[in-house]
C-alpha cells in the first residue's frame, strides 16, 4: 500500500464530498461546511476542485470562504473559543472581556495558541443579549461573562 500525497487525498476527498453535495440547491455552502468538518479548516488544494466542479471562478469560492466567518483557512486548536463583539455585549464590557482573554491566552482573533490548546475567533451575535457579555467555548454558550468566568475558560482549554 502506497501512501498519497497529501494533496492528492484532499482533492480525492473533496472530490467525494463534492459529488454528495453537488445537486442541492446552493450546494456551495453545504459543500465547503462538509470540507471544514473533514478537514477542521478549508484547505486552499480544494478551492479549485470545487470551483471546477461547480462551474464557477476561483475567485467566487475564494470569496464565500473569506466573507463567512465561520470557514477556517487552516486547522482551529483543540478547543474552539468565541467572543461576542456585537454591540450588546461591547455595552455590557465586552471590549474589556476581550482583551482579558486575549492577555491571557496570549493570541488575537483569528489565531491559535502556540500549543494549539485553543484557536480564538470574534463572533457578531450569539442571541444571548440579555446575558451579555457572552461567548461560546466548542459550542457552549456562556452568559454574563466576568473575569472569574474567564478564568475558568482559559483553565479548561489549557487542560
Amino acid at each position: 500500500m502506497t501512501m498519497q500525497p497529501a494533496g492528492t487525498q484532499v482533492a480525492s476527498r473533496t472530490t467525494a464530498i463534492i459529488e454528495e453535495l453537488k445537486g442541492l440547491e446552493g450546494a456551495l455552502l453545504p459543500i465547503l461546511h462538509e470540507i471544514q468538518e473533514e478537514f477542521g479548516h478549508v484547505p486552499a488544494e480544494s478551492l479549485p476542485v470545487i470551483a471546477e466542479a461547480l462551474n464557477i471562478s476561483n475567485a467566487e469560492v475564494h470569496g464565500v470562504v473569506t466573507f463567512y466567518h465561520d470557514y477556517r483557512a487552516h486547522p482551529a486548536g483543540r478547543h474552539v473559543l468565541k467572543v461576542c463583539r456585537a454591540e450588546a455585549c461591547q455595552s455590557m464590557g465586552g471590549d474589556a472581556i476581550a482583551a482579558q482573554i486575549q492577555q491571557r491566552l496570549g493570541i488575537g482573533f483569528h489565531e491559535t495558541t502556540k500549543d494549539n490548546s485553543v484557536t480564538l475567533e470574534p463572533v457578531y451575535c450569539l442571541g444571548l443579549c440579555a446575558c451579555s457579555p457572552s461567548a461560546m467555548l466548542d459550542g457552549e454558550v456562556i452568559g454574563r461573562l466576568d473575569a472569574e468566568k474567564i478564568d475558568e475558560i482559559v483553565e479548561e482549554v489549557r487542560r
